[in-house]
């Protein structure tokens, strides 16, 4: 039985409220950047008869309205902990109001590289209407984040508490009490640290090693329920444990590994988890065989929920900067998560 050193506690911070302008991450200065662009590349259209007049008009107002764009974005970035105090409507002023000024700085820019006639009034305008779209995407990336995690979390616990999991968990403690009495008893302590973690208070995120750990316990009790049936190969690296995911989110995935690979198979399957830290990321890979005749050319489609919850948990977190890929292979079912490492642990020499 795993004897994990670091446990999941119930004293992880609980889920902060999602800001609103929260747009240091570069998913967000991205985003807006290009849509900005976009604008700006279709307005230049107006007025350009040729390709070259049209390269040379939208030249002339991205120099202006890109420095406009990044003004906007450092000044919500900045004030993201006093706008949210404020109310929705405050909100949307403000963002407006930081709009107007974002694009008279523009216009200054268009001025100050000699063109005489600049447009104050339709710069302003410009810049306070591309603002109220930006917030509106903020407001509704913001209120998809705590309903996402929520429907997520409901989800992984539903899964824990299946009733089939529990019944055939305290059949395998009956049957070995007498014969194994410590083994029945740590195959217990076992499902009672599962349940306790996922009954606990939500948290903003959890360790790898900590996800690690959950999923251990979690084996452990399937290893006594089918023997020799399920072989489990660990390959882990400890410089990459450091970082942060999701609460509950290997489980599941382990969970689906054992459903969809392992048990339908008479002689039952292999499951291999391997971690690995490669530069500034913690990637892990977690690698099941697929029962006979499922083949290689599809997923199985009992994987679908839980690959597509991963992918929106680990979107909502980490943005662009973590990856999620699953596919079947030659025999296997293979899923892969890359996601940064804190700078303490992505700088730190094994």
């Amino acid at each position: 039985m795993p004897n994990p050193t670091a446990a999941p506690t119930d004293t992880a911070p609980r889920l902060p409220q999602a800001l609103v302008f929260d747009a240091c991450s570069a998913g967000v200065v991205l985003r807006a950047v290009l849509f900005v662009q976009a604008v700006i590349a279709a307005a230049a259209m107006y007025g350009a008869d040729t390709p070259p007049e049209w390269l040379s008009r939208l030249a002339l107002l991205t120099g202006a309205s890109l420095p406009g764009t990044l003004v906007w974005l450092i000044a919500a970035c900045s004030l993201k902990h006093r706008l949210q105090r404020m109310h929705t409507r405050g909100q949307y002023l403000a963002g407006v109001a930081l709009g107007l000024l974002a694009g008279l700085y523009a216009c200054a820019t268009l001025r100050w590289i000699g063109l005489t006639d600049a447009p104050w009034l339709a710069s302003a305008v410009t810049g306070g209407l591309l603002a109220a779209v930006l917030v509106t995407a903020l407001v509704l990336r913001a209120r998809g984040s705590t309903p996402a995690q929520t429907q997520a979390r409901l989800s992984e616990l539903q899964s824990r508490i299946r009733p089939h999991f529990l019944f055939n968990t305290l059949n395998s403690a009956i049957a070995l009490v007498r014969a194994e009495p410590a083994k029945a008893e740590a195959l217990l302590e076992d499902l009672s640290d599962l349940f306790r973690y996922a009954l606990a208070e939500p948290h903003s995120t959890a360790t790898l090693a900590q996800e690690i750990e959950l999923a251990q316990r979690y084996l452990a009790i399937e290893q006594v329920r089918f023997g020799e049936r399920l072989q489990l190969q660990w390959q882990l690296d400890p410089a990459a444990h450091g970082a942060l995911l999701p609460p509950l989110l290997l489980q599941p995935l382990v969970e689906n590994a054992i459903r969809h690979g392992v048990e339908p198979g008479l002689r039952g399957g292999k499951l291999q988890i391997r971690t690995q830290k490669r530069g500034e990321q913690a990637v892990v890979h977690i690698i099941n065989t697929l029962p006979a005749g499922n083949g290689s050319t599809a997923s199985p489609s009992g994987h679908q929920i839980a690959l597509a919850n991963v992918k929106a948990r680990l979107s909502l977190l980490h943005d662009l900067h973590s990856s999620f890929a699953a596919r079947a292979q030659g025999g296997f079912f293979i899923v892969r998560i890359a996601v940064p490492l804190p700078p303490r642990h992505a700088h730190t020499d094994r």
